[in-house]
């Protein structure tokens, strides 16, 4: 049997290594420059929407449900001031009371402030994942805690540690217009305990602004439910 001397084994043991590394970081820098290059995109057409959506005011019908009844249900005009939402009621239509007594009536007012200042925050709680923030994804992307998955003319992005430590995000984004087509979200107010589960489902105006068209929001932990619907846009 031919030995080989010992160098040239270890310089083909290294040739080896290397070819291998090689061959691993290749595909995984590759799809990291396809991540960093879609979060650009996504980054754009957000700027881009912003704008778009300031010329904007529209009708939001926000609905308030506990344990799927019905307890009230608000409509605002909305209008974007300084890069924030500014509400104005326009109608508002609760629950009637059932009689009893003032006393009783004084615990329907009381339940029903605890149930609107909770559908509040939760509904604060949405708006932040309901609308991309293209600094949270890069820092998402920089702890690697995005993943891409493609679909048929969109691209999945699969975020966990999004806004809060523990929660989960699905943000599907067109390929097309690289805006925002569904959300859905897994997250909580100030305790893990206190679940907020998140569905969006978004539309375009013609000349391709994009919007929330509707956002489903369960307060899992108090069986309270948000449905807010955005329409009636107009042009300013």
């Amino acid at each position: 049997m031919i030995k080989m001397p010992r160098f040239k084994t270890t310089a083909l043991a290294l040739a080896a290594t290397i070819t291998t590394a090689l061959l691993t970081t290749a595909p995984a820098a590759a799809q990291d420059q396809q991540m960093v290059d879609k979060l650009m995109a996504i980054k754009q057409a957000q700027d881009t929407n912003k704008q778009k959506l300031a010329q904007y005011t529209w009708q939001e019908t926000e609905t308030i449900a506990i344990k799927g009844s019905t307890k009230d249900t608000k409509v605002y005009q909305v209008q974007m001031v300084n890069g924030q939402q500014q509400k104005t009621l326009l109608n508002n239509q609760s629950a009637g009371s059932s009689g009893g007594g003032r006393l009783k009536e004084r615990a329907v007012q009381h339940e029903t402030q605890e149930f609107e200042e909770y559908g509040q925050q939760i509904s604060a709680l949405a708006k932040q994942y309901t609308t991309p923030n293209p600094e949270a994804l890069m820092q998402a992307k920089q702890a690697g805690n995005i993943s891409i998955q493609p679909g048929n003319g969109t691209v999945s992005l699969v975020i966990k540690n999004y806004i809060k430590q523990g929660d989960s995000v699905t943000m599907t984004i067109s390929e097309q217009t690289h805006s925002p087509v569904a959300v859905n979200v897994s997250s909580y107010l100030n305790d893990p305990k206190n679940a907020v589960k998140i569905s969006a489902q978004f539309s375009q105006l013609p000349d391709g602004t994009n919007y929330a068209a509707t956002t489903m929001i369960d307060g899992v932990s108090k069986h309270l439910t948000v449905n807010e619907q955005n329409s009636n846009y107009q042009h300013m």
